[in-house]
């Protein structure tokens, strides 16, 4: 089959790494795949691929308008016309996509979305018949005080003609909220580049980062609401009374949105508390693709306490690279975790999420942790992801 898979961005997050390891399983079981994504800065990628890709790229003359926009609304002078500076940025986006595909010449078998924007230009080609039908990946439901924000995600879930899904839980979301049928499909991690194997890099990285620090726990995902990042550093807090040599590393965080007030309340609350950055609190931002199975290394545990994951591949990471796990103790992280497997805390609670945190100090829990969860990065591989999407890719096309 001739696949092409599509992506809002280059940087890493979820579902980006989630089309890049399919595109590349996909290719390695003998088909011919194209992966296109935004490309805001022109950077390309991450990491190299290893099937094709086309960067699709953005244009800097509508951020300079969406400044504008952004600085009239915060101050109150927004007209009624204007649309939300993230909207005006989405609206953008869709049609970046939907410019460069009308002007695609290569054709394919399969059409494949993994978000929200690239499903939305998708359709619009779909219904120009410039393609017979398209495929989304829905990770996860998201809810928008934005009508247009909102109009767009429902589209997203409800045009293609057909959904996948990721785990069970959002499963049943979309048969509850959308009454549609999306079959769930694995995601997988490469045991092979996360493991305990130390490279010799591991060194260089606590130096580069000024890891140093114990214990060390680490997060990935940056400092947003989703993240549950207030409620972490309030723990974290908690702990440094009592473990004043610890660490906290917050990697990652590229996302489209900026989430500007929820990370001032986050750095006003590390300032009131003395909380310093880049000694007690290091936050290394996007990191290089051949630094994070190292960084996970430099790491005594991995504490993840989000409120929303399509599934969490960063748990499967960690995991793999030995770590004991904290995480939140919800779907879908209990759908591959129990509490032998992991320390489940409610995500609302800083005290708990603390408790949790001191008590992964125990030698002997941290043990069984890591013994209990040491199969289940074996269940996840995205070979097998790869298959199943076949199946799917088949069944459609035999309708079509």
């Amino acid at each position: 089959m001739k696949i092409a898979l599509f992506t809002y961005s280059t940087k890493p997050r979820g579902s980006v790494i989630h089309t890049l390891e399919l595109g590349e399983a996909l290719q390695a079981e003998g088909h011919q795949v194209c992966i296109y994504a935004l490309d805001k800065d022109n950077l390309g990628f991450h990491r190299s691929v290893n099937c094709s890709s086309k960067l699709v790229p953005t244009k800097p003359v509508a951020e300079k308008l969406l400044l504008q926009r952004k600085q009239k609304y915060f101050q109150g002078k927004r007209e009624d016309r204007d649309l939300d500076p993230v909207d005006e940025l989405i609206k953008q986006r869709i049609q970046e996509f939907i410019n460069y595909l009308t002007q695609e010449s290569e054709k394919y078998d399969i059409y494949h979305s993994q978000d929200c924007i690239s499903a939305n230009a998708l359709k619009v080609l779909r219904d120009k018949g410039t393609i017979s039908h398209f495929i989304r990946t829905v990770h996860h439901i998201d809810e928008f005080n934005s009508p247009y924000l909102q109009a767009c995600h429902d589209r997203s879930i409800l045009e293609p003609d057909l959904r996948l899904c990721v785990s069970n839980y959002w499963q049943q979301q979309l048969q509850q909220q959308y009454q549609v049928n999306a079959p769930v499909i694995i995601n997988g991690v490469d045991t092979k580049r996360f493991s305990n194997k130390v490279n010799g890099e591991e060194a260089k990285l606590r130096q580069q980062l000024n890891i140093q620090g114990n214990p060390v726990y680490l997060t990935i995902g940056g400092i947003e609401p989703r993240k549950n990042s207030l409620k972490l550093l309030q723990a974290f807090i908690e702990i440094l009374k009592t473990h004043p040599q610890a660490q906290l590393i917050i990697a990652g965080g590229e996302t489209l949105f900026d989430y500007e007030p929820y990370r001032l309340e986050f750095f006003n609350l590390a300032k009131q508390n003395k909380i310093k950055i880049g000694e007690s609190l290091i936050l290394p931002g996007v990191m290089a693709d051949k630094d994070i199975s190292v960084l996970y290394r430099c790491a005594d545990a991995f504490v993840f306490p989000s409120i929303k994951e399509g599934w969490g591949l960063v748990l499967l990471e960690a995991i793999a690279s030995g770590l004991p796990i904290i995480t939140s103790n919800i779907p879908p992280f209990t759908e591959f975790l129990d509490d032998k497997s992991a320390l489940l805390v409610d995500p609302n609670s800083s005290k708990d999420i603390a408790l949790a945190i001191l008590d992964i100090l125990n030698k002997n829990l941290t043990q069984k942790l890591i013994s209990n969860s040491a199969n289940i990065p074996s269940r996840y591989s995205w070979q097998k992801s790869a298959q199943m999407h076949l199946k799917h890719y088949t069944k459609l096309l035999q309708n079509h």
